[in-house]
């Protein structure tokens, strides 16, 4: 019988499905389980791991709350998308990438039973730490409208109760691509001043924003920079995955908390990684505009492909979903039809949010280019006999 924090979390099933495409050993392979990606880091970024790996100053266990140069860069980075000046002495560390971030703010700002407002579907991951933290999540249900993503306040207000104490929001989110609008915002951040929360902002795709649309940070909206932390990661806008790099940006009155379970909990990020991340904050902003073009080319192909089937469309991001319930099978059973008949590796999202979460599959498209993605069509067809 597992502990009570691990009771109700369940397998990312991201793991189990990168390994039955593994052993396929097939390139023919269509890797659309995992969040990896094929676009390379801003210029500069590998030299400068390569020449922090001869440094002695980079094998340190200090300082402690990051490298200086890198607090500094990624509180200039949520200073320019927020609008509010961060003193990045005051305000910033330096985690062992996001999701570490998220767990980290969670374990210093949650009571056991403290309940956390998330949009649904959302990230197993992120749900998995709430539960880690000791907190409930609420879920606020994502609607269909139109073919994309929507929120409808009434479901947001009606999340609020007298346990509520976080709301962890993810703009674009993760699987879903779902973006909230600046009405969304609104909505969202008068939820959170009413509860007297904290706004727990996970920025890892912000500007992966596709269809001109323009990232908007909760920290903006009036009242909210004393009560939003924001966390940050090179992972995604930065492709620098195996950097394992984030940040986080917080107020004055709660960063000491933040820095004190940062420490306990890995010590320090790894010290070759922090000036190559660095260096890519440093990146003009054009570098996240290239890679966004490209995520958006390949999010038309595949939107192209499945014409007719019930996919959502994203709208940032690396992933779309496909909901599976007009084929009648299950996410999972599609899964391993999609392997076995099409070669095509997808994850299903047993878990991801509420109970419709098992009806829902996800395409990740950051790994696989333009060609690879035509003819998709054919081997879903082919699936489905």
């Amino acid at each position: 019988m597992p502990v009570s924090r691990l009771r109700d979390m369940a397998g990312i099933g991201v793991d189990r499905m990168g390994a039955l495409a593994d052993q396929l050993k097939d390139p023919n392979v269509l890797r659309l389980e995992n969040l990896d990606t094929d676009i390379l880091p801003p210029p500069g970024v590998i030299e400068a791991t390569q020449q922090a790996a001869t440094l002695d100053s980079a094998n340190s266990y200090l300082p402690f709350l990051g490298a200086n140069s890198l607090r500094q860069a990624a509180a200039d980075l949520v200073s320019r998308t927020s609008g509010i000046a961060y003193d990045w002495n005051n305000s910033t560390i330096v985690c062992a990438g996001g999701l570490n971030g998220i767990l980290n703010v969670l374990l210093a700002l949650l009571e056991p039973g403290d309940e956390v407002v998330m949009t649904d579907p959302i990230y197993i991951g992120l749900i998995n730490r709430v539960r880690l933290a000791g907190g409930i999540p609420v879920y606020i249900p994502y609607q269909i409208d139109g073919g994309v993503w929507r929120l409808d306040p009434e479901h947001v207000k009606a999340a609020v109760t007298p346990r509520t104490k976080v709301f962890l929001m993810m703009s674009p989110a993760m699987p879903s691509g779902a973006v909230l609008s600046r009405a969304d915002w609104e909505v969202m951040c008068a939820a959170c001043q009413q509860a007297g929360a904290w706004m727990l902002y996970d920025s890892a795709m912000e500007r992966l924003l596709f269809d001109d649309l323009e990232p908007i940070h909760p920290a903006s909206f009036a009242g909210m920079a004393e009560r939003t932390i924001t966390v940050g990661a090179v992972s995604k806008e930065y492709r620098m995955i195996g950097w394992r790099v984030g940040w986080i940006v917080a107020p004055s009155s709660i960063i000491n908390d933040i820095g004190l379970v940062n420490i306990s909990n890995v010590v320090c990020p790894v010290g070759i990684a922090q000036e190559a991340a660095a260096v890519a904050l440093r990146t003009p902003d054009s570098d996240v505009a290239a890679a966004t073009q490209e995520l958006q080319r390949r999010r038309d192909v595949l939107l192209e492909e499945l014409a007719g089937f019930s996919v959502i469309k994203p709208q940032g991001g690396w992933s779309m979903l496909m909901d599976t319930t007009p084929i009648g099978l299950t996410a999972a059973e599609f899964s391993v039809r999609l392997l076995e008949r099409g070669l095509i590796a997808a994850t299903p999202m047993t878990g991801w949010g509420g109970a419709r979460s098992e009806y829902l599959i996800r395409f990740v498209f950051s790994n696989e280019p333009v060609p690879r993605l035509k003819g998709f069509r054919q081997r879903i067809e082919a699936t489905l006999g």
